[in-house]
């Protein structure tokens, strides 16, 4: 390990003038944005302010989880189960930008079939499909009242992972990595973990028009991270060589094509590659962790979808741990999700099954072990469903209003923030948009939401849209 250490720092040290100019501005910001040093673009860059919170794992259940049968208790859906939507909510609903919600149901209130208990000193409701996650209602902060753009998975996922309903935008994590780079120099800065991805594929959580160092990587939750992550035998010795050739060959040919940013990030990543052949399979050594650990996490569940879901949120722990920015874990292990159009009860209790102990666990190992208080949790979805009935017992998207929560990283514990009427079918309470809900996100990392931007096409993009547009979510931060 010395030798290689110490290869890896003369690597570095014959990166050349031009590289070493780069490599002086790293810690600078620039009037448009941070500056960059293209051949270590995850150096850490200082945050607009201070920041709550250093890294983020952001828990995205694909397809829209019932909000009135998880935690946004309404006691008048279950009175007024099998009657019409009363009449004043619905002519509220289709005067509204989101009358379409009201399509494709029948005119009949379906109850939720799950029972409901208060919890915790905040007394916070939550429904019998999360008694592990409902024993820490109290380190959360629940949003009631989240809204999307649109009714249809794909471009309300997107909205969700990079503001807009369009397919092309750069994703939250890929921004933040932009902003800050990362606290690791042995592992990515942005991470995926998922099995069959979320709706709408690989737009959701890609780089867009960010230079392409700030893609993420996807990792594997099982076995080796990465495949043919260290080189045959023998080639190994051969190794450094072979890069120094491929760096100096890779600087001259960008010497003669400033700001083509895709070999930046090639050479960036050859060298990250090289560094990550000892950590990342130390990091895939989930084994190493104490029975008790590996218990918790779920992974001796009978049920293999638990294990799976449970390796994957030790994993993202394991990752925030070692200084990676931004994880991004789908629970998505099939094509359906959450997408209870039918039987509702048939989807989300074994969805529910898979996801509750591992999400708990992670909570509560993250506060065991420090970590909590700067790392930000969020737990979200697309939209939630409609308290109408669809089909045979199931419910339809509904973009109008559902609740995502949040804990850890700066956040206000025990709050219920915005709330839906009182059929939870749309907010009425603060209603919030995502592009809000990721100005608090970024606020909690230090960064400001008009002041993170990318130049491109001759226009200043963000996040969050035209300077002015979104706003921190009162209340959310401490």
């Amino acid at each position: 390990m010395g030798g290689a250490a110490a290869a890896r720092r003369g690597w570095l040290a014959g990166l050349g003038p031009v590289a070493l100019a780069a490599l002086a501005a790293a810690d600078g910001r620039g009037d448009d944005g941070p500056a960059i040093d293209p051949l270590r673009p995850l150096a850490p860059r200082r945050p607009h302010f201070t920041p709550r919170a250093t890294r983020v794992i952001f828990l995205f259940m694909v397809g829209g989880p019932s909000q009135v049968d998880t935690f946004d208790h309404k006691p008048a859906l279950q009175a007024l189960d099998g009657q019409p939507l009363p009449g004043s909510l619905r002519a509220a609903i289709a005067g509204s930008r989101f009358a379409n919600v009201l399509h494709g149901c029948t005119d009949r209130l379906l109850a939720s079939p799950y029972r409901w208990q208060r919890h915790g000193q905040s007394g916070t409701w939550v429904s019998e499909l999360f008694p592990a996650v409902a024993r820490h209602v109290d380190r959360l902060c629940f949003i009631h009242s989240l809204q999307a753009d649109s009714n249809n998975h794909a471009p309300a996922s997107y909205q969700a992972h990079t503001g807009d309903i369009r397919a092309g935008k750069a994703s939250l994590g890929a921004w933040a990595t932009y902003g800050l780079g990362s606290e690791s120099a042995e592992l990515p800065g942005y991470v995926v973990l998922f099995d069959a991805g979320p709706l709408g594929g690989a737009a959701n959580y890609s780089h867009g028009f960010l230079p392409a160092a700030f893609q993420p990587t996807r990792l594997r939750d099982a076995g080796a991270p990465l495949p043919d992550l260290a080189p045959p035998e023998e080639f190994a010795a051969g190794q450094r060589d072979t890069l120094d050739l491929i760096r100096r060959l890779g600087i001259r040919h960008a010497r003669q094509r400033p700001g083509l940013t895709e070999l930046d990030a090639r050479l960036a990543s050859y060298e990250l590659a090289y560094r990550m052949q000892s950590s990342a399979l130390e990091l895939g050594d989930v084994e190493a962790e104490t029975p008790a650990t590996l218990r918790a996490y779920g992974l001796d569940h009978a049920d293999e979808r638990t294990r799976a879901f449970g390796r994957k949120c030790l994993l993202a722990r394991r990752l925030v741990e070692r200084g990676v920015r931004f994880v991004q874990l789908y629970d998505m292990p099939d094509k359906d999700g959450w997408d209870a159009h039918a039987q509702l009860a048939d989807n989300h209790t074994p969805r529910a099954r898979w996801t509750d102990q591992p999400i708990a666990a992670l909570v509560s190992d993250l506060a065991a072990r420090g970590l909590l208080d700067e790392t930000l949790v969020v737990w979200a979805s697309e939209f939630g469903r409609t308290p109408l009935v669809q089909g045979n017992g199931g419910r339809n998207h509904n973009a109008a209003g559902f609740t995502v929560w949040l804990a850890g990283g700066g956040v206000r514990p025990g709050q219920r923030i915005g709330a839906t009427d009182e059929l939870g079918y749309m907010a009425i309470e603060r209603p919030t948009p995502f592009a809000d809900l990721h100005a608090t996100i970024l606020a909690a990392l230090g960064l400001s939401n008009d002041a993170l931007s990318y130049r491109t096409a001759g226009r200043d993009e963000r996040l969050t849209g035209v300077a002015g547009s979104a706003t921190v979510i009162p209340g959310v931060l401490g």
